[in-house]
């Protein structure tokens, strides 16, 4: 049954890579970067013109830049920033399944009375995350002008008035729920979340202008430990349950926590040459995009690694071998894949920039179905 488990799950790795891989029909490969041509340092930055996607820019960007912000929900959609969005929804339904895993399986401790409960956790969690994506848009408009024009408050298609209206209703809703809903505990979790990511963007910790390291070990928080022990932990309280920490449990909390360092730097890849335009420090303006792709590259295949490693060592019965084993081989070869066609297609090109730092996501998007299987 494991066995069978594990090669499902290999082959939906393989399929799901494939199709991040595939370039889009009718889009040529990315030509290398020549003189003045879409490169970063082509310009000086005092010149930085809004940026616009190319045909596969707008493909390989993620995707709140191709949607129209002509009406209410599409500015919407765009300012809760889709692609984090997704990723909050996954580890929810993650550390769901889990727990629930862990606990004896869906059919042992499943009541339909605890499915309003988890809705309510669920919306909770997304009145956060768009409060935080929301706010450090609100405070970032003129480097969102140059970085990411195609953002609603840049772009003028959502008021700052209206803006501070959707926090206001973030703010209040979420604690809210995990106020009603959920233990102390929970409630402590969410607000130290709130309260770090907020930090991020706002004065006067405003820590994105502390430097890469504040920044990162930000959201590094914020999206590695404390989303995913919060998911898990909540899920064991609502079931009657004690929380211990289990080897899946620690290794995600673990390689999920380094996965969100990783993004926390690659991030700001895209986001160069507005960066460097209003003096903001980050890892890519300090020693170029190339070296931070690469060195992101190189942490995020030791983390790969790593998780083959206690696959391989760890004792019986701590892992399914081969989800463990198999699935973490089949990212990190997907891993390689993703970063030569970066370099390939020229490791200063945006739309490559824009396209290595989607597939970024792409795999963390996949850690979590393997998450389920381990």
């Amino acid at each position: 049954m494991a066995r069978a488990a594990g090669a499902t799950i290999v082959a939906l790795l393989l399929a799901a890579q494939a199709s991040a891989f595939r370039r889009p029909a009718g889009v040529a490969r990315l030509p290398a970067p020549s003189r003045g041509v879409n490169t970063l340092g082509a310009r000086p930055v005092a010149s930085v013109p809004r940026a616009r996607p190319t045909a596969l820019g707008a493909n390989a960007a993620l995707d709140e830049n191709s949607v129209s912000g002509d009406t209410f929900l599409g500015a919407l959609y765009k300012f809760c920033r889709p692609h984090t969005i997704r990723g909050t929804i996954l580890a929810s339904f993650a550390g769901v399944a889990k727990a629930l895993a862990d606990s004896g399986g869906l059919a042992a401790c499943w009541s339909w009375e605890l499915l309003p409960r988890a809705a309510l956790g669920l919306v909770a969690l997304l009145a956060g995350n768009a409060f935080i994506v929301g706010i450090n848009q609100l405070y970032d408009v003129e480097v969102d002008k140059v970085n990411k024009p195609f953002l609603p408050i840049a772009a003028g298609e959502l008021s700052p008035a209206t803006a501070k209206l959707l926090l206001a209703v973030c703010a209040v809703t979420g604690p809210a729920i995990v106020a009603t809903q959920f233990s102390p505990l929970i409630l402590q979790l969410y607000a130290l979340g709130t309260f770090a990511g907020t930090a991020y963007s706002v004065p006067p910790f405003k820590l994105k202008a502390r430097g890469p390291l504040a920044a990162g070990m930000t959201i590094a928080t914020c999206r590695g430990f404390l989303l995913n022990f919060g998911v898990y932990y909540a899920t064991l309280e609502a079931l009657g349950k004690t929380f211990a920490w289990s080897p899946g449990v620690a290794f995600m909390a673990r390689f999920m926590t380094v996965f969100a360092a990783v993004i926390a730097v690659t991030k700001d890849l895209p986001d160069v040459e507005g960066d460097r335009a209003y003096g903001v420090k980050t890892f890519a303006t300090r020693v170029g995009v190339a070296k931070v792709a690469a060195g992101a590259s190189l942490a995020l295949a030791l983390n790969y690694a790593s998780a083959i490693a206690q696959g391989v060592f760890a004792p019986a019965g701590a892992f399914a071998r081969g989800p463990m084993v198999a699935g973490h081989a089949v990212l990190l070869l997907g891993l390689g894949r993703f970063f030569l066609r970066y370099r390939r297609s020229g490791p200063t090109n945006m739309d490559a920039i824009k396209g290595y730092y989607k597939s970024i996501w792409d795999l963390f998007y996949l850690e979590y179905l393997l998450y389920i299987f381990i």
